[in-house]
């Protein structure tokens, strides 16, 4: 319940990751490098799959729409390198309420892409190109989208129900729907609900469909009699599977532990740069 001589607050501070001037230098640099290679590599995945045919099979159609969501991910990023050289970091109400609606949009359209890809490669592991027609796959895209958009109507409702009174001051680096739970001065039983209920039932349910098509992708290449083909294989499975353990544990770290503080930053750190 807000409390009745609430001010709601118009403006919220950043924290940001530091205040020492020369790591905030290197944090922009790092950062920065780490925008371009997003941005660069990204269009030449969508530009590489438009333009060779030899590329239109369900797979690579999924790789573009993740690289497609990857840049729309990363929108958020300029703002953080204007935080980090300036010495005011603030972002209006309605800028905040936009960065939560952004995050959680694509975060979770990215992650249902990626089980989109799991269920693809669970149907038959090296047989999906002809089993799996562009109409299953315009389907699988579109509900990863209205999943994702669900999500991120869903959060920034939860950020409207809160009241801001105390203090203003976000211990992030960007405005997320854990932080200013934390922040909040009212009730904020029905934020956790949501938070926790989308944490829970569609990040679960998502990385259930990635680990049980490994045991398939596994089944799969032990069937392979050739060792060096079953090393290549692994080595794949090996360096997606730990990307996908990167974001997905970060993320599940961040949202089931709202009330952290300190390793929450970090931890939406590897949670949104894995995604980029």
């Amino acid at each position: 319940m807000a409390q009745s001589n609430c001010t709601q607050v118009t403006e919220f501070s950043l924290a940001g990751f530091t205040q020492d001037p020369v790591t905030q230098v290197y944090l922009f640099l790092l950062f920065l490098l780490t925008y371009l290679v997003t941005i660069v590599g990204n269009l030449d995945i969508i530009i590489l799959i438009r333009a060779s045919h030899l590329l239109h099979s369900p797979m690579y159609y999924f790789l573009g729409n993740l690289a497609f969501i990857d840049l729309c991910f990363s929108t958020m990023t300029p703002k953080m390198f204007v935080d980090l050289m300036s010495e005011k970091k603030s972002i209006a109400y309605a800028g905040c309420k936009t960065q939560v609606f952004l995050f959680q949009l694509f975060g979770m359209t990215e992650y249902f892409l990626l089980a989109a890809m799991a269920y693809v490669a669970i149907c038959h592991p090296l047989l999906y190109p002809l089993v799996v027609s562009p109409k299953c796959c315009f389907q699988l895209v579109t509900g990863s989208c209205l999943v994702g958009l669900t999500n991120g109507v869903g959060q920034t409702i939860s950020m409207s129900t809160l009241s801001f009174c105390s203090s203003s001051t976000i211990d992030l680096f960007f405005c997320d729907i854990s932080p200013l739970i934390s922040l909040s001065t009212s009730d904020t039983t029905l934020s956790h609900i949501i938070l926790t209920t989308a944490a829970s039932l569609f990040g679960l349910f998502s990385i259930l469909v990635i680990l049980l098509s490994y045991v398939a992708i596994i089944a799969t290449i032990l069937s392979i009699n050739s060792a060096e083909g079953k090393r290549k294989a692994f080595s794949t499975c090996t360096s997606h599977l730990t990307t996908v353990s990167i974001s997905y544990g970060a993320s599940f770290f961040t949202y089931l532990n709202p009330s952290s503080r300190a390793a929450d930053k970090w931890a939406v750190v590897f949670y949104a740069m894995s995604a980029d």
